[in-house]
């Protein structure tokens, strides 16, 4: 930056100046013979040393790209956010209006073609003009271009402090130094190279590096399509960004614009007509502001930010947090990540409608993964980043984890209790050990004591037990009527608390933890020390979802039904370019082989009832009807209708909607509150989660895949005759029943509440 009103050395007298300008006109007589003062013209022993100094000065200066803003891409190119330290869009020369490129030569460096890189006419002018009582700089637009190359690799570096500023911390030998460093870069670059990389880097203001940003900031305009008065106004601004501001004091920049209108016609580079008319013309801003950050974000804030930490915990980033940094918000990187905005429009909708503005602060969310490739394509939640009048304003993310598997941040919530959506894992259980789902069991057993026999071949211990006898409740439903027998595929699809402990008390304990552990599964709120716990499914109230779980960890546990038994890792970063075009590291598609083919294809039959007949049947309105593709879903509520959810899928999508309480620790009973005017005396699974499910899967779900799930094997379904009871009814419009246990519809109970029985939790 050239500041025009600061002399050239901190010298005490005007004598000093004019020989410390020989001096250095001597040196460069040296260095560049016939371009500037020959050395033959100086004498004395000042002149001397000052060539000797010059001679050891480096000759070398690296330049890197200067710091770059960072994009954030939806999976279709469009922008998400910006990420910056420093606000710039490099753009190359011919991306710029001739006007920027003449009325910056005009005002900063008339002779920029003529010298080579130190001009000895300009420092003379200065120094005489300086004895004479008006400061005037001699720097050339190479001299500046060094000197914020050199600062821009400091602010790099995190040495801000160590910045060079004209006439503010600039001693004779940085001076010296930025001479003999813009010798030897006119003779590696061409003039074009300079004035380029110089009007990509200069400061015009703290929201404005580079003429590009510039352009955007002050007019909303391209540097390309710049006019003439823009264009002088911006070449002034160099100059002194605060005192020159035109959205601040615009006289003051009038006054330099045409100042910069009049250099540029004095020295032929436009004509007296196109003169008048600019210096005519008032000034006038149209100010962009940028945004910065994920928080800023045009859609899927909370999607950004949990990118952005990936990046941030990623170590091919860097060594530590402050280089990684460094790499993301000076790095010029594009990301372009899985989103797909049209489904992420949806989502927000969806949840916006569910729960957008309530001053209880209760929480919607929604998150779906693509079956096969893990690529998350929308994340949504019913908050606000900032707070605002009417919102829910929120900074942590409820559909992901609160750290990663290694420990570090993530900004996730962390998770909620998932109810009866982990009921289809004990139904995968009962199928993978060649069960029949048409087998009838007894519902009615609602006793299992501490000394009941289990069978666990896990090393962890059967824990918890339900016995009214031995100081615990005995396993409830939420609805009488079920207490009965009926087969293990009617227990899943009404949601019977009863069927699954029935369904379990056959099969192996540890088997239900293979299957939980393989799709990913894991829950609880991590630590440093256990950033990853899983969710034990050999403690009995987990049956029933008891321990807290993210929503996209369910969606990618669903999805692995969807994607006949492969697992694949949720991933949200699709790729990383730099500046140059290079590929960074990024996240692939990473699947395993999770349960069988046939057993995710049980599990996709028996879900399907659930939508069909069972506890999603009262979903309004129902997918199961409204569309022509199946669908596949299980509801869920925990014990206090404070988390409710629903989990589900097509061949090509997989979706977790949930509603409940993300405050705290999540202890408000859902019961007895009224959301968007209406007053629910128990929230359940199907009545605001079910919606958001219903509606989002309708619009999205037919673009990324809706064929038939492939038939289970004909022995998995069976012969019998399964009896299916009709559901019992309620209006879709009517609130629930308060329960004493919880949810609507056939649904489950509390576990037991007595040490060491299982956290209490159930759902429909």
């Amino acid at each position: 930056m050239a500041t025009g009103k600061n002399p050239l050395f901190d010298t005490a007298t005007t004598l000093g100046k004019i020989f410390l300008f020989l001096g250095v006109s001597a040196i460069c007589g040296v260095l560049v013979a016939g371009l500037l003062v020959p050395a033959a013209a100086v004498s004395g022993s000042a002149a001397s040393g000052s060539i000797q100094f010059f001679d050891t000065l480096p000759a070398e200066l690296k330049v890197d790209p200067p710091s770059q803003s960072t994009t954030v891409l939806a999976s279709d190119g469009s922008v998400i956010a910006t990420l910056y330290a420093e606000n710039r869009t490099r753009v190359s020369l011919d991306q710029m209006s001739p006007y920027i490129k003449d009325a910056v030569i005009a005002i900063e460096d008339s002779r920029f073609y003529e010298h080579g890189g130190v001009d000895t006419t300009g420092i003379l002018r200065a120094l005489v003009s300086t004895a004479r009582g008006n400061k005037q700089g001699a720097s050339t637009i190479t001299q500046q271009y060094v000197n914020n190359v050199i600062n821009s690799s400091l602010e790099a570096e995190g040495k801000g402090d160590q910045v060079l500023l004209n006439g503010v911390n600039k001693g004779v030998g940085d001076k010296l130094r930025e001479m003999k460093l813009a010798i030897a870069l006119e003779k590696k670059f061409t003039k074009e190279q300079i004035l380029e990389g110089y009007l990509n880097i200069v400061f015009f203001n703290r929201d404005a590096y580079g003429i590009e940003a510039a352009a955007k900031f002050f007019f909303s305009t391209s540097a390309k399509d710049l006019t003439l008065p823009q264009a002088a106004l911006l070449a002034g601004v160099v100059n002194s960004p605060s005192f020159y501001d035109p959205t601040i004091h615009p006289d003051n920049a009038k006054v330099r614009r045409d100042l910069v209108l009049h250099a540029m016609l004095s020295q032929g580079k436009i004509k007296q007509a196109d003169y008048d008319a600019a210096v005519a013309t008032p000034v006038t801003t149209k100010v962009t502001q940028p945004r910065q950050g994920c928080a800023y974000a045009t859609t899927a804030p909370y999607f950004c930010d949990y990118v952005l930490h990936l990046l941030l915990n990623n170590p091919a980033y860097g060594a530590d947090t402050a280089e990684r940094e460094r790499k993301i918000f000076r790095g010029g990187l594009t990301i372009k990540t899985t989103l797909d905005p049209k489904a992420q429009a949806v989502a927000q909708a969806q949840v916006d409608a569910s729960a957008g503005a309530n001053p209880d602060k209760w929480g919607a969310a929604l998150v779906s993964v693509q079956p096969g490739s893990g690529k998350i394509v929308s994340m949504a939640q019913n908050t606000v980043w900032f707070p605002a009048d009417g919102k829910f304003d929120q900074t942590q993310n409820f559909n992901v984890d609160s750290q990663d598997a290694k420990g570090q941040d993530l900004n996730g919530l962390g998770g909620f209790q998932p109810g009866s959506t982990m009921k289809p894992f004990t139904f995968a259980e009962w199928l993978n050990e060649g069960k029949s789902m048409s087998t009838q069991l007894n519902g009615a057993v609602r006793r299992y004591p501490q000394n009941f026999p289990w069978r666990n071949t896990c090393p962890a211990p059967t824990v918890g037990w339900y016995d009214s006898t031995n100081g615990t409740k005995d396993l409830q439903n939420a609805e009488d009527g079920y207490y009965r027998y009926m087969s293990v595929l009617d227990g899943l699809a009404n949601s019977i608390n009863t069927m699954t402990f029935a369904s379990a008390s056959q099969v192996d304990l540890c088997g239900i933890q293979k299957i939980v552990d393989a799709v990913g599964i894991h829950g609880g709120l991590p630590t440093a020390d256990d950033p990853n716990p899983k969710v034990p499914m050999t403690t009995l109230g987990n049956l029933i979802g008891s321990t807290q779980t993210a929503p996209l960890t369910m969606a990618s546990a669903f999805a692995t039904f969807a994607n006949d038994g492969k697992y694949c890792e949720p991933i949200a970063i699709a790729s990383v370019t730099d500046q140059s075009g290079a590929q960074l590291p990024a996240q692939a598609t990473n699947c395993r082989d999770a349960i069988k083919p046939e057993v995710a294809r049980g599990v996709a039959y028996a879900m399907q009832e659930v939508l069909n007949r069972g506890s999603g049947s009262l979903i309004q309105p129902r997918i199961s009807t409204r569309t022509s593709f199946p669908v596949a879903a299980k509801t869920g509520t925990n014990d206090t209708n404070g988390s409710t959810w629903v989990v589900g899928y097509t061949t090509g999508l997989a979706t977790a909607t949930w509603f409940g309480d993300p405050l705290g620790n999540q202890g408000r009973p859902g019961q007895n509150l009224t959301i968007n005017g209406k007053f629910y005396k128990g929230i359940d699974g199907y009545m605001i989660a079910g919606p958001q499910f219903s509606n989002y899967m309708a619009q999205v779900a037919p673009a990324y895949g809706t064929n038939p799930f492939p038939a289970p094997p004909s022995s998995m379904l069976g012969t019998t005759v399964v009896p299916r009871p009709t559901v019992p009814s309620a209006p879709a419009s009517a609130p629930a029943p308060a329960p004493t246990t919880q949810g609507s519809s056939p649904a489950a109970a509390p576990a037991a509440a007595a040490s060491p029985a299982p956290s209490t939790a159930a759902a429909p």
